[in-house]
C-alpha cells in the first residue's frame, strides 16, 4: 500500500493548475444515462472515483472514453443493464446517482445502496421520497434498492427537509425526462449543481432557477449529445490554498474561480492569508503569522465541510485558539487523534473541535481515514518539522490527481513510495 512522505518547512512558490471538480464530474458522468448521445466532457479529471464510475457506466453498457493527456471523456449509448451492483457501489458513495437517470430514461433500476468514506451514515432517504413524489415505487430489499416507474416519472413539487448535494443531482436529472413540471425545493446550490444544470441545458433540458434553492424543471421526451466543460474544483483549490498558507508561500491556482471559493476565501483572509483574483486563476500568499478563526461548515455558500479538515491543519499553527463546528457529517474528526500525534493540540467535544495553536508540528508517521483526513495531514506535513510518513494514501487517489506531483512542482520535498 503507498505511503507519502514529506520533509516541512518549505514555502510553497510558483503556479499549480486546478483539475476538473470530482464532484462534478460524478454527476455529470451519470447525466451521459440520459441520453444516447455522445456526451463529451472536457477538463476531465482522472481521478479513482472518475474510474469508478466509468466502470459501472460501462457495466450498464455505455460506451465510455477517455482521453487523459487531452483531458476529455466521451460517453454514450443505451444501458443494456439497469442493475448497479454492490460491488461497484460500495466503493463510491456518488454511484447512487445513476438511480434516477435510470428510473427517468428507461422505467426502472436496481441499485445498490451505496459506500464511500466513512464520514458518517449519509442516509439516502431524501432521493428516494422525492422520486416516490415523482410516481416511482421503490422497495429495499436485501442492500438494494428496486425502483419502478412503469407509467414513467411525473412532475412533482418536492421540497427537502434538508439540503442535500447528492438528492438535488439526482432528482434534478430525473426530472429532465418526466411528464410536466417538477419544482426542487431548498434544492442545494453549490456550484456542482449549477454545472450538472447547465450541462443538462446543453443537452436539450429545460431548468430555470439556477444559483438558486428553488429549481424549476420542465420535462422534454427526450436529451441529446453534448459538449461540456467541467467546472474547476474549489474544493482541490481551496486545499492549495491553504498549504500555501501553512507554509507561508505564494501559489497561482491557475484555473481557479474566486467566486466558487466563496466563505473559504473569506476565512483564509481573516486568518492572515491573502486571496485574490488573478488573469489565471487565483493568487494566495501570507506575508505574515496566522491568526485563529471559528468556522461552521454549512451548505453552499457556506463553509465547505470538504474544507474543514484542512483549514483545521491550518489553524494548528495559528496563533491563539478557533473552534471547528461540523454541522453536516458526524463522524468528520477522524484526522485529530493523527494532528495530535504530530504535536497538534485539538481536543473535540461533540460536534466541534477546540483548535489551540502551536508554534510548529512535528513530523511523525500517520494514517489516513478518508480523502480529506488524508490530504489535511500531508498538509500538516508541509509545515512539520522532520519527516513525516502519510498512510493509507489511496484514499487521496480518490479525489487529488497527481497531488504530490504539483506539490513537488511548487517547492514540496514529497515524494510517493509504493507500497
Amino acid at each position: 500500500m503507498d505511503r507519502i512522505r514529506l520533509r516541512g518547512g518549505r514555502p510553497l512558490r510558483g503556479s499549480i493548475p486546478i483539475g476538473g471538480a470530482k464532484n462534478a464530474a460524478l454527476p455529470l458522468m451519470a447525466a451521459a444515462l440520459l441520453s444516447e448521445g455522445p456526451l463529451v466532457l472536457t477538463n476531465a479529471p482522472a481521478l479513482d472515483d472518475t474510474r469508478t464510475m466509468a466502470g459501472l457506466l460501462a457495466q450498464h453498457g455505455l460506451s465510455v472514453e477517455h482521453d487523459t493527456i487531452a483531458r476529455t471523456m466521451t460517453l454514450g449509448g443505451t444501458a443494456t443493464n439497469l442493475v448497479a451492483p454492490y460491488d461497484l457501489v460500495r466503493k463510491m458513495r456518488a454511484s447512487v446517482l445513476v438511480l434516477g437517470p435510470l428510473l427517468a430514461r428507461y422505467g426502472e433500476a436496481k441499485v445498490s445502496l451505496p459506500g464511500g468514506c466513512a464520514i458518517g451514515t449519509r442516509p439516502v432517504d431524501l432521493h428516494l421520497k422525492g422520486l416516490e413524489e415523482m410516481g416511482a415505487k421503490i422497495d429495499l430489499d436485501s442492500g438494494y434498492m428496486n425502483a419502478t416507474a412503469p407509467g414513467g416519472l411525473r412532475g412533482a413539487k418536492v421540497f427537502f427537509t434538508q439540503v442535500s448535494v447528492g438528492a438535488t443531482e439526482n432528482l434534478l436529472m430525473a426530472a429532465t425526462l418526466a411528464d410536466g413540471m417538477t419544482e426542487l425545493v431548498n434544492a442545494a446550490r453549490e456550484p456542482e449543481i449549477d454545472d450538472l444544470a447547465h450541462c443538462l441545458i446543453a443537452m436539450g433540458a429545460k431548468i430555470e432557477g439556477i444559483g438558486t434553492d428553488r429549481l424549476r424543471i420542465e420535462g422534454v421526451k427526450a436529451l441529446h449529445g453534448a459538449t461540456h466543460p467541467i467546472v474547476p474544483d474549489r474544493i482541490e483549490a481551496g486545499t492549495f490554498a491553504c498549504a500555501a498558507g501553512i507554509t507561508g508561500g505564494e501559489v497561482l491556482l491557475e484555473g481557479a474561480k474566486l467566486e466558487h471559493l466563496g466563505t473559504v476565501a473569506r476565512v483564509l483572509r481573516e486568518a492572515g492569508v491573502e486571496v485574490e483574483e488573478a488573469p489565471r486563476g487565483v493568487v494566495v500568499k501570507r506575508l505574515s503569522g496566522l491568526r485563529g478563526v471559528d468556522v461552521m461548515t454549512e451548505p453552499f455558500p457556506g463553509f465547505a465541510t470538504d474544507m474543514q479538515a484542512q483549514f483545521m491543519a491550518l489553524m494548528a499553527v495559528a496563533e491563539g485558539a478557533s473552534m471547528i463546528t461540523e454541522t453536516i457529517f458526524e463522524n468528520r474528526f477522524m484526522h485529530v487523534p493523527e494532528m495530535n500525534r504530530m504535536g497538534a493540540r485539538i481536543n473535540v467535544h461533540g460536534s466541534s473541535a477546540i483548535v489551540r495553536g502551536v508554534s510548529r508540528l512535528s513530523g511523525a508517521p500517520v494514517m489516513a481515514t478518508d480523502l480529506r483526513a488524508s490530504v489535511s495531514l500531508i498538509l500538516a506535513g508541509l509545515a512539520a518539522g522532520g519527516e513525516t510518513i502519510v498512510n493509507r494514501v489511496y484514499h487521496l487517489d480518490r479525489g487529488y490527481e497527481r497531488l504530490e506531483a504539483k506539490l513537488a512542482a511548487v517547492g514540496a520535498d514529497i515524494e510517493r513510495l509504493p507500497g
